[in-house]
């Protein structure tokens, strides 16, 4: 057995689906607003992971122009019947308020790494779908149920029906086969089988702090269910000093060798506001069923931080791939997989990969919900060094800028931007915007314009450290990095501060590389690398 450390996915993949075809693991998470569409990662040991697909990839597949932030790809499931794989997913185009325009659709493939179907819609009565194969051949669609109208609940339950595959359709009638404990929020369904009895797993008490993992089961699929001994098989809500807070909405696999593991979402909160500026993350626990029948996990229902499992080693060459400096380069004229961008399937319209560099086209403003120039990777260190080179950029006014962003969303990120002031002189200076939604608004207070040389080369770079202190930096040319104005509370790009807070804010903090052009005039500007680089601090907790 190989011990290893959670999270197992770090930086912002929520909502974990796993699965085991032979000897190979595979595990989707959600991506929200950013594209691609869906992360699949894979492993042969439950230890070493490598996201190796975004199914999500066209058009006719998805267009998240004009969902808000947070919005977009929910909760995939993946599953596989022998034949080909299964991909159930929610695309979100609204959230606050009462509603919740939410339409769960269905994509396939004969192989992991596609080609991807294009998609089935199934239907928009809630959310987290989850597509279960049963024995007899015949398949189960679960999700769950909203209600706007809060009668008593607007998580009002988890909603069955059967599958037609050959009609590509919801057949038979519909029934609420669990609708939650007290604890509420019922979501996340998944269903399994064994000994005779059927499992529902779900999510409850929403994706902040009372986030757990509830189990029932029942003889028949119908209903009616009975509730785990200990009603809620995981959960960190009752426990404040856990190392893995936030921990739910999670799925079961078993490896060949008969051992059971959950992965589940959870976050690790920083500082005395208790942010999780990595997001919400995927770890994994082992489980056992005892002879009631029942699975429990392994060491209790809190999350533990280190776990065992199948694979040889001490988790020293894990550890090391973890803290591997990243050096991103364009000469080979593919972007890396790492990085996605927001919401557009046309990305000739925001960025090239041409002679050696990556191209932005200017587009809309930073946290535009259409067409945003933003490529970025997601930050997975709670300290981190991270570095661009901007050629060749010659904005014309204010309303022209690119550099480096460190980004939450529309109402939470850093930018220290190359722009010019209105007689065409170039400068550098940071937007910002800290306050969260309602009143999160363009704060360029405390902070005076650089003046630069009209052309030449500029680095710019920030530091991280603690998830809580960004401080930026810029050279010109070859030259030294000097430092451009205060430490910053890096904290806020988070979910506990990212528009609607921990529960309604579901993504995690990026960095990367940005341009717009509000003038309308698409002023592309050219990167030539990227550099992101784990930094071990003495004031991150890794371990505690």
């Amino acid at each position: 057995m190989l011990r290893i450390r959670n999270p197992i996915l770090p930086g912002f993949n929520a909502d974990p689906s796993i699965i085991r075809v032979n000897d190979d693991y595979y595990i989707a998470t959600s991506t929200f607003e950013w594209y691609p569409g869906v992360q699949i990662h894979h492993s042969k040991d439950l230890a070493n992971w490598e996201l190796i697909t975004r199914p999500l990839t066209r058009k006719s597949q998805l267009d998240m122009r004009g969902a808000p932030d947070s919005c977009g790809v929910w909760a995939p499931c993946l599953s596989y019947d022998g034949e080909k794989y299964w991909l159930v997913y929610t695309y979100v185009t609204r959230k606050d308020g009462s509603f919740k325009d939410a339409h769960n659709y269905i994509v396939t493939a004969p192989e992991i790494t596609g080609p991807w179907s294009d998609p089935i819609h199934v239907n928009s009565s809630g959310f987290d779908p989850s597509l279960f194969h049963d024995g007899d051949g015949k398949k189960w669609f679960v999700n769950m149920l909203w209600d706007h109208r809060k009668r008593p609940r607007a998580f009002a339950g988890i909603a069955l029906q059967e599958f037609d595959p050959a009609l590509g359709k919801l057949v038979g009638p519909r029934k609420n086969i669990f609708k939650g404990s007290e604890l509420d929020l019922v979501e996340g369904p998944h269903l399994y089988k064994r000994n005779g009895w059927y499992y529902l797993l779900t999510a409850e008490g929403g994706t902040g702090y009372d986030h757990a993992c509830t189990l029932v089961r029942s003889k028949d699929i119908w209903g009616p269910y009975e509730m785990h001994p200990q009603t809620h098989v995981l959960s960190s809500k009752d426990t404040a000093f856990a190392a893995l807070q936030r921990a739910g909405h999670g799925d079961l696999v078993e490896t060949r060798e008969g051992r059971t593991y959950l992965v589940h979402l959870m976050g690790r909160p920083v500082g005395q506001h208790r942010r999780c500026v990595l997001g919400r993350e995927t770890s994994i626990q082992e489980a056992v069923w005892r002879e009631d029948d029942w699975l429990y996990v392994k060491g209790g229902s809190v999350p533990s931080l280190y776990v065992d499992v199948p694979g040889d080693g001490d988790g020293k060459e894990v550890d090391a791939k973890y803290w591997q400096e990243k050096e991103y380069t364009f000469i080979d004229g593919v972007l890396h997989k790492d990085f996605q961008w927001l919401r557009t399937p046309e990305t000739d319209r925001i960025f090239s990969l041409e002679d050696g560099a990556l191209s932005l086209v200017g587009r809309e403003s930073i946290g535009s919900w259409f067409e945003q120039a933003l490529v970025a990777r997601r930050q997975t260190h709670f300290s981190y060094d991270a570095e661009t080179v901007l050629v060749d950029y010659a904005p014309n006014d204010e309303r022209q800028f690119a550099g480096l962003v460190a980004y939450y969303c529309r109402y939470n990120f850093f930018y220290l931007a190359v722009t010019a002031d209105a007689d065409g002189h170039r400068e550098i200076n940071i937007l910002r915007s800290e306050a969260s939604y309602p009143e999160g608004k363009l704060d360029l207070g405390g902070v005076e314009p650089v003046r630069i040389p009209n052309d030449g080369m500029v680095r710019l770079s920030l530091s991280i450290r603690g998830g809580l202190a960004l401080q930026f930096y810029y050279a010109i040319d070859n030259g030294e990095l000097n430092k451009v104005g205060p430490v910053f509370d890096a904290s806020i790009l988070s979910d506990e501060c990212g528009g609607h807070q921990a529960h309604g804010s579901f993504t995690g903090a990026f960095v990367g590389m940005a341009c717009s052009d509000v003038n309308g005039t698409s002023l592309p500007a050219r990167f030539e690398r990227f550099t992101y680089r784990p930094v071990e601090d003495a004031a991150d907790r890794y371990d505690i």
